[in-house]
């Protein structure tokens, strides 16, 4: 019998540990099993991954079926076409006590995966109504929100405590200005409760500025502590989800940091990235170095203590949470809602249903900044301060900061090395 995965990572938190995790996931059975058991064994406190392929998120489960009997190669493990009787022989001997597995897949229809994770003995997976469907699809918001509302339906029904992580925080990966992730991470985390989930994770991913980061971090923690009593929850922070430095010590510099965010700002678990991102799919081993690099840096950075001053963020981020509330108590009409009024709005997103009109910006510090805040219900940039255009030439170079702010060679410093200074 597995430790339920949120009392799990809670525990290893209370204990101090920082939770790693790699985005793993392989096509094979037995590339599955090789890469589950290789993050059990890694020098870390982990929890492993069933990230499923790009077929499976969209629901082209023919492309899926046709693809394992030709041999074609996967970016993932197609869940569904395999079923529950091969996933489950899988993971026997796998998932255990002391080793949880969360299903991380990328659908905004998720009803047919969570089905099937169920019926293989898994109760922990992630998404939303919002995050897995205006970055990653066409799929009406409102259409998206019914299928989470039948995928929270069917995790409520299994026995234990299911968890749901939400991917709010990770909006399009980079360039959304932290107080939107946060708000959209907490308006999640409150649907998938409001529809009887116990048990959930709040996301962030880490941006540009690791102060702007962890003032996010602790507003994150702050709202979910107010909008999400009586349910068990922690903080999970994604390590830089945008272009990556193309070095190997730049690649490790930036999980590195990323490592000390987490603990310096409270979150529970960290999903990491490897130095093979910019190039290609990590292999086991690459995953595995990148874990054990993640819990070295943690358990040699010490946890904050007083709180810094603030820049206005949490503030922020509740003005828009409330905005959203003050349409109603259900949030599976609400959240379409808000976005149709222009309520919430995400940067430099081309869905159909968000609005567009909210721009951001990389100011001359390095934070990401509103350019323009549309119809969101917050003050907007003053003249002056935020930029007069933002054209493809200054959307790349933000695009890229990070990348080149890693890849530049560092002089050298006794004792630093992974783990030193940005």
């Amino acid at each position: 019998m597995t430790v339920p995965f949120g009392a799990f990572v809670a525990r290893e938190h209370a204990a101090g540990r920082l939770v790693v995790q790699p985005r793993m996931g392989f096509a094979t059975p037995s590339a599955m099993r090789a890469g589950l058991l290789g993050t059990r064994a890694a020098a870390a406190t982990t929890v492993g991954t069933l990230t499923l392929d790009s077929y499976t998120r969209v629901g082209d489960l023919a492309a899926a079926a046709r693809a394992l009997a030709e041999g074609t190669p996967l970016n993932g493990f197609p869940l569904v076409t395999h079923g529950p009787e091969v996933t489950r022989a899988m993971l026997d001997g796998v998932v255990g006590p002391e080793f949880p597995v969360q299903v991380r897949h990328g659908s905004a229809r998720p009803r047919d995966i969570v089905g099937t994770l169920v019926a293989s003995g898994l109760d922990a997976t992630e998404g939303g109504p919002v995050s897995y469907c205006l970055p990653y699809s066409r799929t009406p918001l409102r259409t998206a929100v019914r299928h989470w509302v039948a995928a929270c339906d069917r995790l409520t029904a299994v026995d234990g405590v299911p968890h749901l992580e939400t991917f709010g925080g990770c909006m399009l990966g980079q360039l959304c200005p932290p107080s939107m992730l946060v708000a959209i991470s907490v308006l999640e985390a409150m649907f998938f409760a409001r529809h009887g989930i116990r048990s959930v994770s709040l996301s962030y991913a880490q941006q540009t500025d690791p102060a702007q980061d962890e003032e996010a971090v602790r507003a994150l923690r702050r709202l979910a502590a107010r909008h999400l009593p009586g349910v068990e929850w922690h903080v999970v922070l994604y390590a830089y989800m945008g272009v990556y430095p193309r070095t190997p010590d730049g690649a490790a510099r930036l999980l590195a940091s990323a490592a000390r965010l987490a603990v310096r700002s409270g979150a529970a678990r960290l999903i990491v990235k490897t130095a093979a991102e910019a190039h290609r799919i990590p292999t086991v081993q690459e995953n595995v170095d990148a874990l054990e690099l993640a819990a070295r840096v943690a358990a040699e950075t010490p946890r904050a203590g007083a709180e810094a001053p603030g820049t206005g963020l949490h503030e922020e981020a509740s003005t828009l949470v409330e905005a959203v509330l003050d349409l109603g108590d259900d949030l599976a009409g609400t959240l379409p809602a808000a976005f149709a009024r222009g309520l919430l709005d995400i940067p430099y997103c081309l869905h159909p249903d968000n609005a567009g009109r909210a721009r951001s910006y990389l100011d001359a510090a390095g934070r990401l900044q509103w350019a323009d805040t549309g119809g969101l219900p917050i003050r907007p940039p003053a003249r002056g301060v935020r930029p007069s255009r933002t054209g493809s030439a200054e959307l790349l170079s933000a695009l890229c900061h990070v990348e080149r702010k890693f890849d530049t060679p560092r002089p050298a410093r006794a004792g630093a090395g992974p783990g030193g200074a940005l």
